[in-house]
């Protein structure tokens, strides 16, 4: 018989597959500490601080007696009031205050949106190339992710024939990413009605990531699936949060928008899990959200400018290819024509072989295709200073020359 000390970590938590990004951004600052000149492309966060109004209202909030104390688990209501003025200004979705949970960050609020949602079993189609967090918070809350991978070919952009061939009688729920991390890909206004659609005729839910809502580029025509397909509102759950948009990524301040039977449900469970979100944080992203949009445009006229940057230098790379994202700050170049050749002695069969040389040979930290679903490639985020880009892409380029 079992020992029950023998028994260590749950089967559960121990299936978790740590936080690539994390892991490969911990290292690249590992290295950095200990002196070598490592570039990372790895995490993906701003270079900006967090604008100063916000910092400010922060300051001020760490004086005010009202916030050492616990408040609504759900989040301030002032805060709840401020998400649904900035959710009817920047999309277009109209919602109330008991719509909104307020979250630990972005992470938080797909897991818990995921553990209102399902039951054990349910089926959660997964577009791939993904963020490596939604498999895990899925299968964490008991669905089961069933990915449809999309290349290059198809700007990383899945369609709706593929997600019919993956729908099973099981599936609950359509996991819908734009702008997309980790490819920036952007679906245009038309090609996600066309998704709504086939959501709408087979009864499924929605849950749709709109974290880079405002970083788009090129005046795409594109927009919140809720608000191009009303018919879906009352079976869309939208998670959004203060980190990229403001660059606040350690702040920590997430939000659930959905129907009140599963907001409700989802805050329960933060009741019980965390209690409220820090309300020095609260504070903050309130100033962030009643404040206008000036610091967020500058940020992304510089990531714009990034962005064009680091397609041009990759693209002169024998061997990749970088399509030019439409929105976030990402480039997901295919290097299947570096792979399967022999650099110092070694054959790299792999993107993942190919990222360990990439830091032990240049001092460049990129995070592998594998992490996200889709091996082949490589995610590199262009939120960093366009020194640091130009100097770590033409390390690759003399490494690959």
């Amino acid at each position: 018989m079992t020992s029950p000390r023998s028994r260590r970590v749950s089967q559960r938590v121990g299936a978790i597959a740590e936080s690539a990004t994390l892991k490969v951004d911990a290292k690249a600052k590992a290295l950095k500490a200990e002196g070598r000149p490592v570039i990372g492309f790895g995490a993906g966060e701003p270079d900006f601080p967090t604008p100063d109004y916000i910092v400010e209202a922060a300051v001020e909030a760490c004086r005010d007696p009202r916030n050492h104390r616990y408040t609504p688990a759900g989040g301030l209501p002032e805060l709840k009031r401020a998400i649904v003025a900035k959710t009817a200004r920047d999309s277009g979705l109209v919602v109330e205050p008991a719509q909104v949970l307020v979250t630990n960050g972005g992470k938080q609020a797909i897991y818990e949106a995921f553990a209102a949602m399902l039951d054990p079993g349910d089926e959660v189609i997964v577009p791939a190339p993904y963020w490596t967090t939604y498999p895990e918070a899925i299968q964490l809350a008991g669905g089961v992710p069933v990915e449809v991978l999309a290349d290059e070919t198809q700007d990383y952009k899945v369609s709706v024939e593929q997600l019919e061939a993956a729908r099973t009688e099981r599936t609950k729920v359509l996991l819908f990413v734009s702008p997309s991390n980790p490819t920036g890909s952007v679906y245009s206004a038309d090609e996600i009605r066309a998704i709504g659609a086939w959501v709408e005729a087979n009864d499924l839910w929605v849950l749709t990531d709109e974290i880079y809502e405002h970083l788009v580029y090129d005046d795409l025509e594109t927009g919140s699936l809720p608000v191009l397909c009303p018919e879906l509102a009352d079976h869309t759950v939208v998670v959004n949060g203060v980190a990229k948009t403001y660059a606040m990524t350690g702040w920590r301040v997430g939000w659930v928008i959905g129907p009140k039977d599963i907001v409700k449900a989802a805050t329960n469970l933060q009741s019980h899990a965390t209690s409220n979100v820090a309300n020095v944080s609260q504070r903050a992203a309130l100033a962030a959200l009643e404040g206008d949009l000036t610091a967020v445009d500058a940020m992304k006229v510089a990531f714009d400018r990034r962005r064009r940057t680091i397609v041009s230098m990759l693209n002169e790379i024998d061997g990749v290819y970088c399509p030019t994202p439409g929105g976030a700050f990402y480039v997901y170049p295919s290097v299947k024509g570096l792979l399967g050749k022999e650099y110092d002695g070694q054959v790299l069969a792999t993107s993942a072989e190919l990222s360990e040389y990439i830091l032990d040979k240049a001092e460049v930290a990129i995070v592998p295709g594998e992490a996200f679903g889709s091996p082949g490639y490589l995610r590199l985020s262009y939120a960093l200073g366009d020194d640091d880009i130009v100097e770590g892409i033409t390390r690759l380029q003399k490494l690959f020359a």
